[in-house]
């Protein structure tokens, strides 16, 4: 993948804030991977800071929302795993700052 078109989605993805937790999906360290494929449909691949999470639509949304505005992304697709888990190590610093751990 073009490695700014990869950037400006991940830039993209900072907008999506955690209902719950009040930081980004990126510094919450939610992303596991990006693809965009040639044509411009986007999967992005992540998981949750705990399983049976009822916000997954909610944070779908506003995924798709985030990543339309970008001229190169025409469709948007998540794909939940549990493996790796998440735990607070994948956070940033900001987020563990923000989160006051």
């Amino acid at each position: 993948m073009n490695k700014k078109v990869e950037a400006s989605i991940m830039d993209a993805l900072t907008t999506v804030i955690d209902p719950e937790l009040r930081v980004d999906i990126v510094n919450l360290g939610l992303i596991n991977a990006v693809d965009i494929n040639s044509i411009g449909d986007v999967t992005i691949n992540m998981t949750l800071t705990t399983m049976g999470c009822p916000l997954i639509s909610v944070l779908e949304e506003m995924i798709d929302e985030a990543l339309k505005i970008l001229p190169e992304v025409k469709t948007t697709k998540v794909e939940l795993t549990w493996e790796p888990a998440w735990e607070i190590d994948r956070m940033s610093r900001y987020a563990k700052m923000a989160l006051g751990l």
